[in-house]
């Protein structure tokens, strides 16, 4: 909706587009209620909108030129003629959240503002999703927030649709905002749910578009749509009946999606053009691993563990180091595990991390240690901000009392 609304008004009322967007979701919260869910809730909210935009738009005198050519968008927008399910391109990107997502990642603003700024603009992510995402603080984020919208102001920066040659400068900070956008969408860092399906869909449908622009048709952008699948392709078997978290031993690969897995093969294929190994390529041969694999038992851990050597050259990240860290103690045992773990740099950034300390606890529960185990679990727990993160947890803690109970 916010694409929508900015496209016909103009990035420079980008505010404005968030603000009656953010209004129609109100008055929906207050009426629905009441009033019950609408047949068409999308069109509901895109009508509301589209009458707060006109009536902002009728107090402007600068917009008052354009009102009429405006009306008629949103008219068309809100008639039932059903939208083309597919885009072709041309020289510019014609699908609106793409675009916009182009025009956010303006290269004058540092990389990191680019991608926060489109990830709360575009995406929907509040700041302690965008936080969690760069494993800073929702205070430190809130204010790079901040800083990326002055920029922008001070600078006198346009948010215009780039094309032709102005999108490749911005197609790096661009593959960042959709993987994580995806990776969100894979593991929610809040909330009831860990799955939120439809942000991976989203991701990949804006991936797939990408693919087939000039532009986009690049080997790092067929490797992160291959990584996207791959990882996917596996949704349906990560929790069970309960909404209870299965880790990969456990999950059913029956219930792995077989076409899924294809197109993410084939789209690896594709990536394989040029001399150029990006990170998407290195996290796609990961997936390609596991879901290639017959069985857990299977898994090709040696080379996965050779994957994240080259990929820790290229970020040497400190969530790569720990799941290089796994890796390793899947090859040489829990105890190399943990000495990885000690060997992390900046290894400070991840203590507010639960996947630290579940990874350690996993590792000295295998090791029998079951009372640091559980101290580490315990710990993993205070931070998890899933329920069935939280709950899957809690019953490792069980586990471990169990074991020192004797």
């Amino acid at each position: 909706m916010v694409a929508t609304l900015t496209r016909i008004l103009g990035f420079e009322n980008l505010q404005l587009a968030e603000d009656v967007v953010q209004d129609a979701l109100l008055k929906a919260m207050q009426n629905w209620a009441f009033s019950g869910v609408p047949r068409n809730p999308s069109a509901w909210l895109m009508q509301v909108a589209r009458n707060q935009a006109l009536d902002a738009v009728r107090r402007q005198q600068n917009f008052r030129s354009k009102e009429q050519d405006i009306t008629a968008f949103f008219e068309l927008r809100s008639g039932t003629t059903p939208e083309p399910e597919s885009v072709h391109f041309d020289d510019e990107i014609r699908d609106d959240q793409l675009r916009m997502i182009f025009a956010c990642c303006h290269p004058d603003l540092p990389r990191e503002s680019q991608v926060a700024l489109t990830l709360k603009t575009l995406c929907g992510f509040g700041e302690e999703e965008i936080a969690a995402a760069f494993l800073t603080s929702t205070a430190a984020m809130a204010k790079r927030l901040v800083r990326a919208r002055q920029c922008l102001r001070e600078a006198g920066i346009s948010l215009e649709i780039p094309a032709g040659s102005e999108l490749l400068p911005r197609l790096d900070a661009v593959l960042q905002t959709l993987y994580l956008l995806f990776n969100e969408g894979y593991k929610a860092s809040h909330g009831d749910e860990l799955i939120r399906q439809d942000l991976c869909n989203e991701a990949i449908r804006l991936t797939t578009l990408l693919v087939e622009h000039p532009a986009g048709n690049q080997p790092k952008t067929h490797a992160l749509l291959s990584l996207m699948l791959l990882a996917g392709a596996r949704l349906s078997a990560r929790l069970d009946a309960e909404g209870n978290l299965l880790l990969l031993a456990e999950q059913d690969r029956s219930l792995w999606d077989r076409a899924m897995i294809q197109r993410g093969l084939a789209h690896l294929n594709r990536s394989a053009a040029g001399e150029e190994i990006s990170e998407f390529h290195l996290q796609a041969g990961i997936a390609y691993c596991h879901c290639t694999a017959a069985n857990y038992e299977a898994t090709d851990w040696q080379r996965i563990l050779t994957l994240y050597d080259i990929l820790i050259e290229t970020n040497n990240s400190p969530v790569v180091a720990l799941n290089r860290a796994v890796a390793i103690s899947r090859v040489r045992g829990p105890t190399a595990g943990l000495n990885a773990v000690e060997l992390i740099s900046d290894r400070a950034t991840l203590d507010s991390y639960y996947l630290l300390h579940a990874v350690v606890a996993q590792f000295h529960f295998e090791l029998e240690n079951f009372d640091e185990a559980a101290k580490h679990f315990q710990r993993a727990q205070t931070l998890a901000g899933v329920r069935s993160e939280q709950e899957f947890l809690a019953n490792r803690i069980r586990l471990c009392r169990e074991q020192l109970a004797g």
